[in-house]
């Protein structure tokens, strides 16, 4: 089969098309013929390395899980022995970010994992796009314990993080500011955020407005910036490590003093997860944001792209027609 294959950190070149060996199912999992995937800041943080400890899991020296991908979407072409919640020719989508593999035309995972059928009427691209924004919002929207009615801010509405952001907070009844550029604001309000202020025009520290959270999706505030923002309890996050990595300190510390805190949860996704942002999408309370297509050829493309910052939502890979 083909497939992108990396075997040492380093820029999108190092990510290389290849024919390797088709996976076998074990008997506990699928084979997922791939028709989706996508290019993220996940993939591309384990391929680069650049914060060395993601090497703890990714391995220390060199990869030693290939091919990336961790968002999928495909069909079911076989299964193990004891699978019984799948079989041959369903529609499904997932995430898998421990043994990846999405960036192929298969992949195997076990059935108990992070994967579900597709929402009715919903294409392989954006199935393939439901779970890596989305998982990491809802990790940080529940670690905040957001409540219908509370003033919440999103930096950095745009992303694929973003994006989840602002439509999971509203499901949750929260009264959203979002934070954008000039381009997207359009479709930010689309999205059901109920004041959209544009950075470029605008500087959002500068407003009467109180927040019991401020979620930075993608790393480029600060807690002593947005600090002033918050209520006398209110939470920050971001995605980033922040400046010289502040915010393990801040995440360590502020907890403690019983006022304004950062936290900073350690992402995870199990299948009830999956299937939560699933049953929003069927509901349409929950759509990803598609930036742009590409070919598996052109994965160097599209992550040169993704780490130019200027995407807007999710990067889809297609991989089979």
């Amino acid at each position: 089969m083909k497939a992108i294959v990396y075997t040492k950190y380093g820029p999108p070149e190092v990510a290389q098309l290849m024919d390797v060996a088709k996976p076998t199912p074990k008997d506990n999992e699928v084979l997922v013929k791939v028709y989706a995937s996508t290019v993220n800041r996940t993939d591309a943080g384990f391929r680069s390395a650049e914060y060395f400890v993601s090497r703890f899991w990714s391995g220390l020296l060199r990869p030693k899980f290939q091919i990336l991908g961790c968002e999928f979407a495909g069909i079911i072409e076989a299964v193990g022995a004891t699978v019984t919640t799948f079989k041959p020719g369903d529609k499904v989508f997932g995430f898998i970010d421990t043994s990846f593999g999405g960036h192929a035309e298969y992949l195997t995972i076990p059935e108990s994992n992070a994967i579900a059928h597709i929402p009715e009427g919903t294409s392989f691209e954006i199935a393939a796009a439901i779970t890596e924004g989305a998982h990491y919002a809802l990790v940080d929207i529940r670690a905040a314990k957001v409540t219908a009615g509370q003033q919440v801010l999103v930096y950095g509405a745009t992303g694929a993080i973003g994006s989840a952001a602002v439509q999971l907070l509203k499901h949750v009844g929260a009264i959203v500011t979002a934070v954008c550029d000039t381009k997207n604001v359009a479709l930010v309000k689309a999205l059901g955020a109920d004041t959209v202020i544009d950075y470029k025009t605008r500087d959002f520290t500068k407003t009467e407005n109180k927040y019991a959270f401020i979620f930075d999706a993608v790393g480029k505030s600060s807690f002593g910036q947005c600090k002033p923002l918050l209520t006398s309890k209110g939470i920050y996050i971001s995605t980033e490590l922040g400046k010289n990595g502040e915010n393990i300190w801040y995440a360590l510390t502020t907890p403690l003093l019983g006022g304004k805190k950062l936290l900073f949860p350690i992402p995870s996704i199990t299948k009830e997860d999956v299937l939560f942002l699933k049953s929003l999408v069927e509901t349409g309370a929950f759509k990803p944001v598609i930036d742009s297509y590409y070919p598996l050829e052109q994965i160097v493309a599209a992550y040169k792209y993704v780490e130019s910052g200027q995407k807007t939502g999710n990067v889809v890979i297609k991989i089979a027609v």
